[in-house]
């Protein structure tokens, strides 16, 4: 059965945990290297998780951690922005990725935000398939550049219509 549960500095762990497989998994999808992360203090992890007005979202399957999504307001007031969005291998394809664009839609709505935005890598097809599947499209503004060479790509999408439908 899948959880959804909002992440609160107590679940540091749960964090740590996700955030780990996630730069294991998929060190050329994030700006953060392992590295930054792999001997972080418990601290470090807790604020990570007490940033005012973020959203952490993190899925769980049988009560195994299997993906996470956090929510950021942008600068803009009517915009909130996706960030380390990650499903395990073994769950892609299950429903969790809708569950937790879904939750993090939920908040984004709640806070009258009506764009979502998310960055990815201009050379990570197979990331940018799946956001235009979900609806989110390039809005041809460029991103940062990434050290060893690339840019991000920014998509947006209307928040109310998130999801596959």
């Amino acid at each position: 059965m899948l959880e959804l549960r909002v992440l609160t500095p107590d679940d540091w762990t749960l964090w740590r945990d996700l955030r780990l497989a996630s730069l294991r998994d998929a060190p050329y999808a994030f700006g953060s290297k392992l590295a930054d992360w792999a001997d972080a203090p418990e601290q470090r992890w807790r604020e990570r998780l007490d940033r005012p007005n973020w959203h952490h979202v993190a899925a769980l399957h049988d009560d195994r951690p299997v993906g996470v999504l956090t929510g950021l307001p942008a600068e803009e007031v009517d915009v909130a922005e996706l960030l380390s969005f990650w499903v395990s291998p073994e769950a892609r394809g299950q429903g969790v990725v809708a569950a937790l664009v879904g939750a993090v839609e939920t908040w984004a709505s709640d806070r009258r935000a009506g764009v979502l935005r998310l960055t990815v890598r201009s050379d990570n097809a197979r990331a940018i398939a799946f956001y235009r599947r979900y609806g989110f499209v390039d809005t041809g503004r460029p991103g940062h550049a990434l050290l060893g060479g690339g840019a991000e790509l920014i998509f947006e999408k209307p928040a109310q219509s998130v999801g596959i439908g």
